[in-house]
């Protein structure tokens, strides 16, 4: 019998993975150009009724407009977002699987010392879908007053007689109160829940005094009078909430606190589906229904290519841990 050389086994070797190569290439072409061809997955890692899901619910309804296949919301609550971010990380990058985060996820590296997933290493980032300012709002019930000066007066005078609610250790609301009393020299009691939409509900109810939200979740309350707005982050009025004074008028120049959230993929997302996605993302942001809901809730829609988003995101790590550091914001 003549001998089998090992170079004639890698010779096999190296035929045989050409040939899955050549059949597979046809069949994943095949599945992109049919992308999507059933319903599409995407991650919310909230409860329902918070900032995220302000967007995510009409990004989803025009999303089935435009590619003929519903855009499912999955709403996965939990420990300042890393929860949801922990279980869309390990789902399968088949072009079928999306995770919509957002600056909550740019933070928890900071105060997160054990997550099970990395941002930027188990993710591909897509597009920023909406940017928002951070605004101050206060159950009028509970905190009687109009202006941040007459608030500050009276933290000043009795400390920690206000608590304020966010979406959870770790999250931008905390952040943005962390900051706040960083740079106003003030203290406020942290009470972190599962999700801004829990937090709101007691913060409408009087359970919590007030809140730093993102303004896209707290726009219809405002509007209804059931929280009060005090000030929006940055150094201009929102076009939304013209009434509200803008943190550079309140006498805090520095406070500057905007809330994003952006699309990301699991890592090993097809190349080819990741550029339809990100088409899509333009062509939905296009749309009349969705240039008039962002408008309500005081937001702009994305604009930045793949690769700005994704220096967005680094740079945005960076900055949140400096925050963290010199707050001494912990997990309570």
């Amino acid at each position: 019998m003549q001998a089998f050389h090992p170079t004639g086994r890698r010779a096999l070797l190296r035929a045989a993975g050409a040939s899955v190569a050549a059949l597979a290439w046809p069949m994943a072409a095949r599945a992109a150009s049919d992308w999507p061809a059933r319903p599409v997955n995407l991650v919310v890692p909230f409860p329902a009724g918070g900032g995220t899901d302000a967007f995510a619910r009409p990004f989803s309804a025009q999303f089935a407009k435009s590619a003929g296949k519903p855009l499912v919301v999955d709403n996965r609550g939990g420990a300042g977002g890393t929860l949801g971010a922990s279980y869309a990380a390990k789902l399968a990058p088949d072009g079928y699987n999306f995770f919509m985060g957002g600056t909550h996820h740019a933070i928890a590296p900071a105060v997160y010392p054990h997550l099970d997933y990395d941002l930027e290493r188990d993710f591909v980032p897509l597009a920023l879908l909406a940017s928002v300012p951070q605004v101050l709002v206060v159950n009028p019930r509970n905190v009687p007053h109009k202006t941040v000066q007459d608030l500050l007066a009276d933290l000043r005078k009795s400390p920690g007689r206000y608590n304020y609610g966010s979406a959870g250790a770790g999250t931008s609301h905390h952040l943005a109160g962390e900051l706040f009393k960083l740079q106003s020299r003030t203290f406020i009691t942290h009470i972190p829940y599962r999700g801004a939409g829990p937090a709101l509900q007691d913060l409408m109810a009087g359970n919590v005094d007030m809140m730093f939200d993102g303004l896209g979740s707290s726009a219809q309350h405002i509007k209804s009078g059931r929280i009060r707005a005090l000030m929006v982050s940055g150094d201009k009025r929102n076009p939304a909430f013209p009434d509200v004074p803008c943190a550079a008028e309140s006498g805090l120049p520095e406070y500057n606190v905007t809330t994003w959230y952006g699309l990301w993929a699991p890592k090993g997302t097809p190349p080819s589906i990741q550029a339809q996605v990100i088409e899509q993302v333009q062509r939905i942001g296009a749309a009349e229904d969705i240039k008039s809901a962002w408008a309500r809730n005081g937001a702009d829609y994305g604009g930045m290519g793949q690769q700005q988003f994704a220096a967005m995101v680094r740079s945005e790590i960076a900055r949140w841990a400096q925050v963290v550091k010199a707050s001494g914001a912990k997990i309570e």
